[in-house]
């Protein structure tokens, strides 16, 4: 058996799925005993007109939320108990949407300083830093000095500035020179999210993109990033439709899909090429590459785990028509699994020692609400298919370089200056696993699959996972950053 610190996922996306069922048996099956989370939509701040947009979620999860404030989201988390560590940045997008909504526009001097305000107050309640997420509208209406404001005052508390970039694709050289300007002129970290060189048309970029970072590294800028280690990303599918067509929010933008004149300017950009947009449409070889993977409209449940081309065959129409056609039925609200990558750019972003790694994915279960959507596989498979495939099988890593950037690489990172590595008086997030059986077992076909080999996994010194079963304990605490720290430290 190997011993080793528990493994800290970088981007976990399971702020809401922990609610649903807190013992997140896809995580511990993996060895993951901390999450960090809040990808630019955040669970906090939150307010009634948000909780209205957003309706289609909270419906689909069975969630009320009755929080306000990380404060309150965190006294939840604590009454109701959860199985894995979790902390959350507060989320770019979330602070522009409770100030000035879904609209296409820049904030006011006034409203810019209420924003700003609202990091301060979830950087005092315990957030990591601020983060964004610039593929998805609204964030692509936030232009980079908005951005450098409200990491500014993520900075002052010690936070840090983490992004999925505005382009993954043809454009993420400047995408990277953006998150790095804002990094050196807030004055604060940056963790790049799953680094990716994403779309057929950019296979064999990522050395350039290695070379890059590297150049800011060197330049004094104190930027990392993290990866999944697959070939398909998933996503929001509403991400297929330009930025100004989600102006307003997905109420406005359902419209716009069933107005004719609208969708054919949709059609007409999304096959057109531009670099103001991450168009995924021609970043694809075609519609076999996207994968529908999680619905919340019944009569689209047959639908899950179907390729855009088939969805488009069965039902005789063309394939952007598809993508319309199912976005206005699923109120805007269906996720996708996209192949578009290439293996040898995700090795060589895997092999970098600044890279950690990231689930990318809520956390579910086989069984009930959660069980019944049709993940990417990498929601129960991350971690130990690295310690199959990249490890085990083809040698990239070392285990122990791989145990590195499962633990003591993130925890330096968020500065969780108390778990990451094995030793006298930490807390005992711990994992033991055999390294010759450990593996993963989800598939894109077949994703709802726990991965096996993990004997033991102890979240604070109590066994989630025992002799490779589940024990139902939730001993999981909520992680909070800098500012909630120093705030505790100046009292006294």
């Amino acid at each position: 058996m190997v011993v080793a610190p528990g493994f800290i996922d970088m981007l976990g996306q399971s702020e809401v799925s922990i609610l649903v069922d807190p013992r997140l048996p896809s995580k511990i099956f993996q060895g993951i005993t901390t999450e960090i989370t809040g990808e630019g939509n955040s669970i906090a701040p939150l307010t009634p007109a948000l909780i209205r947009a957003d309706s289609a979620s909270w419906r689909h999860y069975g969630i009320t939320p009755d929080w306000t404030d990380l404060d309150g989201y965190f006294a939840r988390l604590n009454k109701q108990g959860m199985g894995i560590n979790l902390g959350t940045y507060v989320g770019a997008t979330q602070v522009r949407r409770v100030v000035i909504g879904d609209a296409d526009r820049a904030p006011t001097p006034a409203e810019l300083d209420r924003m700003t305000g609202l990091v301060d107050e979830a950087m005092r309640q315990g957030a990591m830093g601020v983060s964004s997420s610039l593929q998805y509208a609204p964030a692509p209406y936030a232009g980079t000095e908005e951005l450098i404001a409200l990491t500014r005052a993520a900075g002052r508390w010690g936070g840090i500035y983490a992004t999925h970039m505005r382009n993954e694709g043809s454009a993420v050289l400047d995408a990277i020179d953006e998150a790095v300007r804002i990094g050196r002129e807030a004055g604060l970290p940056v963790e790049i999210w799953h680094l990716k060189a994403g779309g057929k048309p950019n296979f064999g970029k990522m050395p350039a993109i290695v070379a890059r970072i590297n150049a800011a590294r060197a330049s004094g800028v104190d930027v990392t990033a993290d990866t999944y280690a697959y070939t398909a990303w998933f996503n929001s599918f509403s991400a297929f439709i330009p930025p100004w067509a989600h102006d307003g929010g997905d109420a406005k933008l359902i419209a716009r899909l069933r107005d004719p004149a609208a969708r054919a300017r949709i059609r007409k950009d999304m096959l057109t090429p531009s670099t103001k947009w991450d168009n995924e449409w021609l970043e694809v070889p075609g519609p076999q590459s996207i994968l529908l993977c999680v619905v919340q409209n019944p009569k689209l449940k047959p639908l899950q785990g179907k390729t855009i081309a088939e969805i488009a065959k069965e039902r005789g129409t063309d394939p952007i028509d598809t993508i319309m056609d199912i976005l206005a039925e699923d109120d805007a609200f269906s996720e996708v699994a996209v192949f578009g990558m290439d293996e040898s750019d995700v090795e060589l972003a895997l092999k970098q020692p600044w890279v950690s790694i990231c689930n990318d994915s809520q956390g579910t279960s086989p069984e009930g609400l959660l069980g019944a959507e049709h993940p990417h596989p990498r929601a129960y498979g991350t971690f130990p298919r690295i310690l199959r495939k990249y490890v085990r099988e083809e040698h990239l890593l070392t285990l122990e370089e791989a145990i590195h950037k499962f633990s003591a690489l993130p925890a330096q990172r968020m500065r969780l200056t108390d778990r990451g590595v094995l030793k006298q008086g930490m807390w005992a997030d711990i994992v033991v696993f055999d390294p010759a059986t450990i593996r993963d077992t989800a598939t894109y076909a077949q994703p709802n699959e726990l991965a096996v080999g993990m004997r033991y996994v102890l979240v604070n010194g109590v066994p989630v996972i025992s002799e490779g079963k589940m024990t139902g304990a939730l001993p999981g605490q909520v992680l909070r950053g800098p500012g909630w720290r120093r705030q505790r430290t100046e009292a006294y």
